[in-house]
């Protein structure tokens, strides 16, 4: 069982089952602001705002709140494990002022790919099709438990696990913080944090930007398009290179708002003309 600290007590690290279960609450919100700037981030930051207000006042607080609105995305059935795990940073952030911030989104980032792949193949890719099997099989039937069962048979597992993930993550969270705080392997999390967010980030700019160039060099079926060349010599190279070009402007100042602008515009024109 998970030990709580009393609301009476005044001290920093002050969480409650009262702050754990207004998290998980506020997690249902996640996918509401949803977009494809930086995807579920503004959800992320209001499902942990019970935690960062306890344990922040003034401009450490408007840092950590900036904090959590760097991009996040995975299965919102499974988030809740990631809000614990960062609460539990976030408190041991508060009493160590030599504690590197940049750990934390380090960790958020290497728990996303592996989450999201856990979280789709069973939420979206089994129990959902599960439920709906049941559900339709009945509603064609004409019985009024169809609807029923599709809805409790996704749902009582989703919030199940959704709450206990809750309160699994900020227990791991404060006991793995505790072990390396001892054994002095903080540094080493942070660089491996650091490492395997950057691989996870890159990643999914890979598989998520497509970019094709038809045009063909070469004749007959020899032929081959410019990007197969290109990935021949390097896969996703152009991916990355979009990736590159995008970053780049992001660090010299340019708005989110005209580089998507840009971006439909550069599609729509090379489409037209046959380029992309």
């Amino acid at each position: 069982m998970t030990n709580f600290k009393d609301d009476s007590k005044d001290s920093i690290n002050k969480t409650t089952k009262k702050d754990l279960n207004r998290v998980f609450w506020r997690s249902l919100t996640m996918e509401y602001s949803w977009n494809y700037e930086r995807q579920a981030h503004i959800g992320f930051c209001y499902s942990i705002v019970p935690f960062l207000s306890k344990l922040y006042k003034g401009d450490e607080y408007k840092k950590a709140l900036q904090r959590h609105m760097e991009f996040f995305n995975t299965t919102p059935h499974l988030s809740t494990l990631i809000l614990g795990i960062t609460a539990a940073m976030e408190e041991e952030n508060a009493k160590n002022n030599s504690f590197d911030t940049a750990s934390i989104n380090g960790v958020k980032a290497s728990l996303m790919g592996p989450l999201a792949g856990v979280g789709d193949s069973f939420f979206w890719g089994t129990l959902r099709l599960i439920a709906t099997g049941v559900g339709t099989s009945l509603a064609l039937k004409g019985n009024i438990l169809g609807p029923i069962l599709f809805l409790l048979i996704f749902n009582v597992p989703h919030f199940l696990l959704r709450y206990l993930s809750n309160i699994w993550g900020y227990k791991i969270g404060t006991d793995l913080l505790t072990k390396l705080e001892t054994s002095g392997a903080m540094d080493n999390l942070t660089y491996g944090a650091s490492v395997v967010g950057l691989m996870v980030i890159g990643a999914m700019a890979q598989s998520m930007i497509a970019i094709e160039i038809p045009l063909k060099l070469g004749s007959g079926e020899g032929a081959l398009t410019i990007t197969e060349i290109l990935n021949e010599i390097a896969p996703g190279i152009l991916p990355l290179a979009a990736f590159g070009i995008v970053y780049y402007a992001i660090k010299k100042g340019l708005k989110p708002v005209p580089i998507l602008l840009a971006i439909t515009a550069i599609s729509i024109i090379g489409a037209s003309m046959g380029i992309l």
